[in-house]
């Protein structure tokens, strides 16, 4: 471990007051050997990936609930009879394939099969029907799929999708225009969300929606979207599971879809360039059916968030909430060695690794006024299903929750000059964080890729979506060693090469010079909101912003 060793050493060149924190003379100590352990045990083949409702669940629960108490914590899960359990029981519904799945798409005449993994990722079915079988739907083109009334958007233009599959654009109309139209510009809104794409066929009734995958609009390579969509896959439990999830959900590489609307004497890259217009309508694929069949296993099990707390001196009914998902891909695909096990090392062992050590910074630290929570969440590569759960349950009122900070694949590619955050944060709590990094001598950078979404896609979301000011912060990409160039090209390779990938493990090629300057800033942004009576506010226009104001009169 050469260059993470090296990057600890480097960890000197911050050792001036700067990055010290400014509140109540505590200087917390985050040791980045001590941050590498925790990876070590929550990334090691022993966790098996770290998948919900498996034995590497049992593990990761233990070893996060067991530092929490190590470090003076108290137990702030549920409720039972001796007070409060160091978890939050989860109940999920589970869905795993259950043998071969069996695609095959009709074009001019002539039958293709299509390989699961391969040219298509179709989802195990989540409606609560096991046996899935289509035979010779109808295809159409539905453009990126929205439905948008406040933009006057509406790529559906009353067409009857009942019967048949739509291939739907991923990201939405303004991505590849660069124009700031209907939908703001470059930056993804939820329309553009593969999940939202799913909801809409659910709510037109159709047998499935096919998301036709593109690297630049997805934000991640092929690579990702199978090995996140041909295993087990999580839902909430639900009264009616065929209201939110249609029979087939799925994604298709780019050149296999082209394909089809070449055979039906369609122009893929023409139709594209309409559908991000308003005057688009769905194009059905003249002569082109889907077929499929396949079963899904369907059992229910329950998942753990685990949940410490440290009581305010002051006023303990106003909470803080740290959040990492403890959760990764378990065990799946093999990779080209042939290694099945998803280890999820930055994503998300380092996350959980730096919430350990905030809680433990945060324990010998002097008592806020507040309370401050930290919570590792399950099942965020399901869907964000832990902190869905938590919020849509949760614990402590969400209408006197201060704020959630949450980390998410922090990157391991050395210290930076900026620090960033996930997708724009129209909010109050984002200026704070700015003020703070200037303190310690960095900038702020806004989100390098806009068009991923990246605001919708971590558990901070979860909260947001409710009114609670939330905030998921990242370190910036102009690094010390090598400026803007080195950063993106690092983060390129990580997504490339390592992201939901069987290869995201700790090894000699992490620079972990920049966690312990990061976590600082982000100690001092919790602490300040902890010992003051500030409640962070959305601005003007965001739109969570009715969501806060709605419970203005429990916050004095």
């Amino acid at each position: 471990m050469t260059k993470l060793l090296a990057g600890v050493a480097a960890l000197a060149l911050f050792s001036t007051p700067v990055f010290a924190a400014q509140l109540d003379d505590h200087e917390p100590d985050f040791d980045p050997a001590r941050l590498a352990a925790h990876i070590k045990v929550l990334a090691s083949d022993a966790f098996e990936g770290r998948g919900p409702a498996t034995p590497g669940e049992a593990k990761s629960v233990a070893y996060i609930a067991g530092q929490f108490k190590a470090a003076g914590l108290q137990p702030g899960g549920d409720k039972t009879a001796k007070g409060r359990a160091w978890t939050q029981a989860v109940p999920l519904v589970r869905f795993t394939p259950a043998g071969p799945v069996k695609v095959s798409v009709t074009a001019g005449g002539q039958t293709m099969p299509w390989t699961q993994g391969e040219q298509i990722a179709v989802r195990a079915a989540q409606t609560g029907v096991a046996h899935v079988a289509v035979k010779d739907a109808p295809v159409v083109f539905v453009g990126y799929g929205v439905t948008a009334p406040e933009r006057q958007w509406d790529d559906f233009k009353g067409y009857d999708l009942k019967g048949k599959i739509a291939l739907v654009l991923v990201n939405d109309p303004d991505f590849e225009t660069g124009s700031d139209g209907a939908f703001g510009g470059k930056a993804m809104t939820y329309y553009g969300r593969w999940t939202y794409k799913y909801e809409e066929a659910a709510r037109r009734g159709a047998v499935g929606f096919i998301v036709i995958h593109e690297t630049a609009p997805a934000s991640y390579g092929w690579n990702t979207v199978k090995n996140s969509n041909t295993g087990e896959v999580f839902d909430i439990v639900r009264k009616d599971p065929a209201e939110a999830h249609a029979p087939v959900e799925a994604w298709v590489q780019r050149d296999a879809a082209v394909s089809l609307f070449q055979k039906a004497g369609l122009d893929f890259e023409a139709l594209k360039k309409q559908a991000q217009t308003r005057d688009f309508k769905p194009v059905a694929l003249t002569g082109v059916t889907f077929s499929t069949d396949f079963t899904t296993k369907i059992d229910k099990v329950v998942s753990r968030n685990v949940v410490a707390v440290l009581p305010g001196k002051i006023h303990p009914s106003e909470r803080i909430i740290y959040t990492a998902h403890w959760d990764h891909l378990g065990i799946g695909l093999p990779d080209a060695k042939g290694d099945r096990i998803y280890n999820g090392a930055q994503d998300n062992a380092a996350g959980v690794a730096e919430l350990i050590e905030w809680a433990r910074a945060f324990a010998r630290a002097p008592r806020t006024e507040r309370s401050v929570v930290f919570m590792a969440v399950t099942a965020e590569e399901k869907g964000l299903l832990g902190s869905e759960y938590y919020a849509a349950n949760p614990l402590y009122p969400l209408a006197t929750t201060v704020a959630n900070i949450n980390v998410d694949d922090p990157q391991a590619i050395g210290a930076a000059r900026d620090i960033s955050s996930r997708g724009s944060a129209p909010l109050s709590l984002q200026d704070d964080l700015i003020a703070i990094a200037k303190a310690h001598g960095r900038d702020f950078s806004p989100d390098p890729d806009e068009g991923a979404g990246r605001f919708y896609r971590s558990d901070h979301f979860s909260f947001a979506k409710r009114g609670v000011p939330a905030i998921s912060p990242s370190s910036g990409q102009d690094l010390i060693k090598g400026g803007k160039a080195a950063g993106k090209a690092a983060v390129d390779a990580y997504i490339r090469d390592r992201y939901h990938q069987p290869a995201d493990q700790l090894d000699d090629t992490w620079d972990m010079s920049g966690f312990a300057p990061d976590m600082v800033i982000l100690y001092d942004l919790g602490r300040q909101l902890a010992n003051s009576h500030e409640w962070p506010v959305w601005k003007q226009g965001a739109e969570f912003k009715a969501a806060r104001d709605a419970s203005a009169a429990a916050r004095k």
